[in-house]
């Protein structure tokens, strides 16, 4: 097997060596239909609908995080050269850590009450192309790869950490991508400083070196950026709760009064019963036709909300999150009550969405700094950082157009 290279608009030359055993793994895994698959699943769902380059998929995104683990683990390889016999383990679960995500990425996991990172496990498990590739390499490999992204398990800290901490690989890619194609011109990263401040603790798990702080101070408010200005934007908001309330309405409709081709009848009424196949064939490219069949032909609860997404004549949401909870729900009834003397759909139009974030959990996956004689936990040396612990809650108002004027009055903005 030759030499493979993918032109990376983030990274450059993504460059596989077929004469590795390891990386002859992953472009087998490559070529496998249930990885080609990621081509036709948006890394960023409906986020185009808000920034317009928002475009690309969780199969650019999977190859970046692939070269991200290569480039850490070549890293941790020049202090401790056993790791690398975990290479074949940790470039399978950085390449297939997203092939179980269902269409439109998060969005889709809200819209039908999927998880991917089971899905991710279940196919390395069961999926013919594979598992048999993933244990031809080496009897074991699929169940470890699997357990490591189903679960966070795997006998090496280390290799672990790379693949799901606060400073994995996937998240370091999906904040330099999601900010290139979103054009968010503060989600830059000193990638390079971060990797090469990426060492070893003494009792072997992945430890970050006191020159690489600030990068990684840097890396943390990015992502509380990227958090509040993309992932949590009120546009980007309204259009997952406009997905959700379009998948249940289909659900609660039932198949006498919502036509669905047998794949999706399938994911709308028998979720928990997907085969692998039935799984798979599902993707933006379906979810999409089924929305656009529902609003040309559809009942009318649904043709509102798909032709809301489809022709863009979203919501509006308004920020909430300065009141109180009693006060939140006294707003959604005034909302129900203008919408409905509007003549317009209640259930599509009008909703509560309610959120936390936090900038840094340092209980999950929590990052430390080892300095060669001593190993401190990162939010205990960064005021900066220790800031970002404390949650934040978010909520916002979903209502229409129509009576923006009136209920932006009640709430006193």
């Amino acid at each position: 097997m030759g030499e493979r290279t993918y032109h990376d608009p983030l990274h450059g030359a993504i460059r596989l060596d077929g004469a590795d055993p390891a990386e002859a793994l992953v472009i087998d895994l490559i070529d496998t239909a249930p990885f080609q698959r990621l081509r036709r699943v948006r890394q960023l769902g409906p986020a185009f609908l808000t920034f317009h380059g928002a475009e690309s998929s969780r199969f650019t995104h999977s190859l970046g995080v692939l070269h991200l683990a290569q480039l850490a683990l070549g890293q941790l390889e020049r202090r401790n050269p056993a790791l690398a016999e975990h290479r074949a383990v940790l470039y399978a679960a950085a390449l297939l850590h997203d092939v179980g995500h269902g269409p439109l990425s998060h969005s889709g996991e809200e819209m039908y009450g999927l998880h991917h990172e089971a899905w991710s496990g279940r196919l390395i498990r069961e999926h013919p192309a594979l598992r048999d590739r993933l244990e031809t390499y080496a009897p074991g490999t699929a169940e470890a790869v699997a357990a490591l992204l189903e679960h966070g398990q795997y006998p090496n800290a280390a290799i672990q950490a790379l693949v799901s901490s606060q400073l994995d690989c996937d998240r370091l890619d999906y904040l330099l991508r999601d900010s290139y194609s979103t054009g968010t011109a503060y989600g830059k990263l000193d990638l390079e400083r971060i990797l090469a401040a990426l060492t070893l603790a003494p009792d072997g798990q992945l430890a970050i070196t006191p020159k690489g702080l600030m990068a990684v101070e840097h890396y943390l408010v990015v992502r509380n950026l990227m958090y509040r200005s993309v992932y949590n934007h009120r546009l980007n908001v309204v259009c997952n709760w406009l997905l959700r309330q379009t998948i249940a309405s289909a659900r609660r409709l039932g198949p006498a009064e919502v036509w669905a081709d047998p794949v999706m009848a399938r994911w709308l009424w028998h979720c928990d019963g997907l085969d692998l196949e039935t799984f798979l064939a599902n993707d933006d490219i379906r979810t999409g036709y089924h929305l656009m069949r529902w609003m040309e032909e559809g009942p009318a609860e649904l043709q509102a909300p798909c032709r809301r997404l489809l022709e863009r004549r979203l919501l509006k949401a308004t920020a909430v999150s300065h009141l109180e909870p009693g006060r939140r729900m006294e707003l959604l009834a005034a909302a129900h009550q203008l919408s409905e003397a509007a003549g317009l759909d209640v259930e599509t139009s009008c909703g509560l969405e309610q959120r936390q974030n936090r900038g840094y959990h340092p209980y999950k996956g929590g990052l430390r700094l080892w300095d060669g004689e001593n190993l401190q936990a990162l939010e205990q040396r960064s005021a900066l950082v220790q800031s970002l612990t404390t949650p934040v809650e978010l909520a916002w108002l979903i209502h229409p157009a129509e009576v923006a004027p009136k209920l932006r009055k009640l709430v006193g903005r």
